[in-house]
Parts: structure tokens; sequence; C-alpha cells
């Protein structure tokens, strides 16, 4: 079965931003777009209201996808696309239809121009139970947003993608998600930024605000330890240009600082089958509320 870049529909601006990114997605990929809309039904005495019917409901379940891809062919001339009308618990139908996806497109409602995402309780919900990676993208992002400016200032999607920023624990780190990282920049024909934050352990917390020397030791350490994961990925991308940024503190901070500069941020969401259910991780979390550039977050063992 030939996967497909899914996107999650609901006729909002940040749907609408969610689609035109997956398209834009699909077009580097090669891969087909699907539209997925899911209506989720309302309780029998609200939907014999005059404007909540069913024939209002099936209007506006064709319309919705259906006016979507027109607009994304003609925008997207050769793109395949296709709609679904799901009927369900959105969360749980986007998951379901995230299964056979390369990747699962979402939208996030945007604070501000510079505050980042508003993410709901759906997306939250799909992104901490999700088998695929899912990408969330704020409801005004461009195109342009993506890459540098031209060389007199303004925004142009002619010129060359920014980097793409890989935010990676280096105490455990997972090749699928480091792979997802290095294809999203390969494809881009950009560099890929990796962002590692560090504390030191507890035991030399106390002693080091005086103690530079063994800050400068520990940071010496991390910095020589993230260049030892990242030297075969070097090897297996050689044409690939890679920057590696160890920072003392929080990795949640510097990642957000480096989205600004981003065309896409890559984050991990280690994948919990206790009995305590799913979670996304404070880093993760963390970055998908507040980041600049669109965020992909990969699930891994």
């Amino acid at each position: 079965m030939v996967r497909t870049v899914t996107v999650g529909l609901d006729g909002s601006r940040e749907s609408r931003a969610a689609a035109e990114w997956a398209a834009r997605e699909a077009g580097l990929l090669g891969l087909p777009l699907r539209l997925v809309h899911v209506w989720e039904p309302v309780p029998d005495p609200v939907a014999q209201a005059p404007l909540l019917g069913a024939e209002t409901q099936q209007h506006w379940t064709e319309r919705v996808p259906r006016e979507a891809a027109e607009g994304i062919r003609s925008r997207h001339p050769g793109l395949d696309v296709s709609t679904a009308q799901l009927s369900g618990r959105p969360a749980d139908e986007l998951l379901d239809a995230a299964k056979d996806a390369e990747l699962l497109v979402l939208g996030s409602r945007g604070l501000s121009g510079i505050g980042g995402f508003m993410v709901g309780s759906v997306g939250l919900s799909v992104v901490a139970h999700a088998e695929r990676p899912v990408v969330l993208v704020r409801a005004d992002q461009q195109a342009a947003d993506e890459h540098e400016k031209d060389p007199v200032g303004i925004p142009s999607a002619a010129t060359p993608f920014r980097p793409v920023v890989l935010g990676l624990d280096i105490e455990s780190p997972d090749e699928e998600l480091i792979a997802f990282a290095f294809a999203a920049a390969v494809r881009r024909g950009t560099s890929l930024r990796v962002v590692h934050g560090w504390n030191p352990p507890p035991h030399y917390a106390y002693g080091l605000a005086v103690d530079l020397e063994l800050h400068a030791e520990l940071a010496r350490r991390e910095t020589v330890a993230l260049a030892g994961v990242m030297a075969p990925w070097r090897k297996a991308f050689p044409d690939t240009e890679v920057a590696e940024e160890s920072f003392y503190g929080t990795p949640a901070g510097h990642l957000v600082d480096a989205s600004r500069t981003a065309s896409l941020v890559v984050v991990g969401r280690r994948v919990r089958r206790a009995a305590f259910g799913a979670r996304i991780g404070a880093v993760t979390h963390a970055v998908l509320h507040h980041s600049i550039a669109p965020v992909a977050v990969v699930p891994h063992d």
C-alpha cells in the first residue's frame, strides 16, 4: 500500500494552513495527499434542530474537504489529492487514519505572530497516541516562512529552505528520530541543526555556580558526547551540513529559540506501553506550544 501524507481538516484557518503545508510536503516526498474530515455526531435532540439537521451535516461534511481539495489541486498541479469523510470522535478517527500515513498533519491555533501554538485537546491526544509522525502547523504559517529571506530582506518561497532543527537526547538517541530529521533536511536541500540541552548531575549542582572549571569540563564532555552520537550520521549523509549545539539548561527553551530560524523542528516522543497510558514528555509539550516553525513529533521506542 502506498502511504499518504494525511491532514485533518475541519474548515478552520489552522486546518487550512495545515493542508497547504501537507500539500507542499507531499510534493517533496512524491506521495499522494489525503484530506480527512471528521464529523462528530451530535445527540439526537440537537440533531433535530433546523441548523444542525441531517441535511446540514451532510452539506458541511462534503463541502469542507471538496472545496479544500479543489483549491489545493489548483495551487499544486500534478499532486494526487483525495478526500475522506469520517464520522466519530475526531481523535480516534485521526489516529486510525494515521496508521496508513507517512505523516499526519494537524493545525494549531497561533497565539500571536511570535507566541507559538495553542494545541487543543484533540491535537494533544493524537500526538500522545499516534504510531506515525505527527506535524503541527500554525494557523498563520506561510510557505515563505520556511525559507530564507531574499537579498533585500523580503520573505520568499523561492529562496533556500531554512535549516531543519533536531532536538536530541544524547543519553538515549533514537535512530528513527535522527533518520527522520536527516531525511527532512535532505529533501529540502538544507542543513541540519542538532540542539542538545544538558544539566549537571545532582551531586554537582551545589558547587557549579562557583566552580567555572567544573562547568567548562561538563560542557566539554557533553559536546564531545554529542559529536560522538552524530559522527556515523555525518558519514551516512556526507552532503548534508550538520551543526551541533550543546547548551547548558533545559532543551525546550533552546529549541524554541532555534525554531525562529527553522523550516521544521523535529522532536521525539517515547512510546510508553505501561498501564498508566501515553504521554508526550515535558520538552516536546513545551516545544509544541511555543515553537514558531512547524513541529514534527516522531514516536520511538
